[in-house]
């Protein structure tokens, strides 16, 4: 199990007892445009998730770890590794903090840290990627803050509320490997 402890927070493994975390945050509609979610969620379908959460990343080609504070359960967000590509030595990488009153608390960039360090010294990745919107200055400041570079913009990318955005994508090279 994955457990990384960093000043303030830790990343962990979802755990079942998280069911009701992850379906609110899979049926909040006002992030399904950063998460790409087209549909609602069943607890059927996260508590089938949860189940096989135990997926090795080599598996599943994903990991997804909740953001705690504390030892209560309670996550404050969530930090995924996504299209895990072990040929190629590279993932996505998607960061969420859920409440307005956790953003700005460095928790975001510690849970970022974290997770670039297991990346780059557990799983050997060469390179990280984020899919970021160009309106999106927090997230852009989250990630430019640990060297991600903005490599190019994908014009008209995202249908948001009736309206074309650009969406921009910033790597993260390995200089270890």
């Amino acid at each position: 199990m994955i457990n990384l402890k960093g000043d303030t927070i830790y990343i962990r493994a979802l755990e079942p007892n998280d069911l009701e975390f992850i379906y609110a945050v899979e049926n909040d509609q006002s992030i399904w445009e950063v998460s790409n979610t087209q549909t609602p969620y069943s607890r059927f379908l996260i508590r089938q998730y949860l189940e096989n959460a135990h997926q090795d990343i080599y598996e599943a080609k994903q990991l997804r770890l909740a953001i705690c504070q504390d030892q209560d359960f309670p996550a404050l967000g969530l930090i995924d590794l996504f299209d895990f590509d072990p040929k190629n030595n590279r993932a996505g990488v998607g960061i969420m903090i859920l409440s307005d009153a956790n953003r700005n608390q460095n928790i975001g960039s510690e849970a970022l840290e974290l997770l670039i360090r297991y990346s780059f010294y557990h799983l050997n990745l060469h390179q990280l990627y984020a899919n970021i919107g160009v309106q999106n200055e927090a997230s852009k400041a989250l990630f430019t803050k640990f060297g991600f570079q903005c490599i190019g913009v994908k014009k008209d990318w995202n249908l948001i509320n009736g309206v074309y955005q650009d969406e921009a994508i910033y790597q993260l090279i390995n200089q270890q490997f």
